[in-house]
């Protein structure tokens, strides 16, 4: 069945480096997905002056795309030495990513008074109407604090649509948190929290390899994992 799903990578300990890491991460989840044959649509990316990634929201669609990504989601680690190191020493630095479910439109209330709307030029390419209009939507929910924008379509009315949709599914990921925040010491006695914020993977260079804490498992195959063949991994969490 064809889901659409929402994608958020955010840089972590490491400043730069992290947030080139946090690139890295993109380009693997790009690559996936050209292979599998599932769109890809950055709807939000926020980049630092070394092309890196600060934080980013993507939009993924394809058939059961909620069931392969969400044992993406979690904190992933890299140990290597980084351009703009210049005594050659290897650092260790993180990127974060969740993975929420497009809610339906229908499935979450938004009060209109709860929410406050700015419209804003864009600052990626797109042409004349993108540049020189206000297309750009950022959205903030007042009763949580979360804020969303969108600006990654050509017209208004297109990235209010967008921004609404990741606002809402923001909501529900926050919903779902508190769901489970009373049985948070009894699942950790037994398997583990597995809260997003936990470490799931470690990606070395020096090494080529790539460890998955949750399977503990390796792979020496790091470069082609990061050129987006995933199910290297991926495969495990069928079985």
């Amino acid at each position: 069945m064809e889901e659409v799903i929402l994608m958020e990578i955010r840089a972590g300990v490491g400043g730069k480096e992290a947030a080139l890491f946090a690139r890295d991460l993109l380009r693997m989840y790009q690559k996936y997905c050209e292979k599998k044959g599932f769109d890809f649509l950055i709807l939000n990316k926020n980049e630092d002056e070394l092309g890196g990634i600060k934080n980013l929201i993507a939009q993924i669609k394809g058939e059961n795309v909620y069931e392969i990504f969400k044992n993406e989601a979690g904190v992933h680690r890299v140990q290597r030495v980084p351009i703009t190191e210049k005594s050659g020493r290897i650092h260790t630095s993180t990127a974060s990513v969740a993975i929420l479910p497009q809610v339906k439109f229908e499935e979450i209330k938004i009060n209109p008074q709860d929410i406050e709307i700015e419209f804003f030029r864009s600052s990626g390419k797109g042409g004349q109407n993108v540049n020189k209009v206000e297309t750009a939507v950022r959205i903030r929910h007042k009763p949580t604090g979360i804020t969303v924008s969108c600006q990654t379509e050509r017209f208004q009315h297109r990235n209010r649509e967008i921004a609404m949709q990741m606002l809402k599914a923001k909501i529900w990921e926050l919903e779902e948190n508190k769901k489970f925040t009373h049985i948070k010491e009894l699942r950790k006695n037994q398997i583990g929290s597995q809260e997003r914020a936990e470490k799931v993977r470690t990606y070395n260079f020096q090494q080529n390899r790539v460890t998955d804490h949750r399977l503990n498992k390796s792979w020496y195959q790091l470069e082609d994992i990061l050129d987006g063949n995933l199910d290297i991994i991926l495969k495990f969490f069928k079985s």
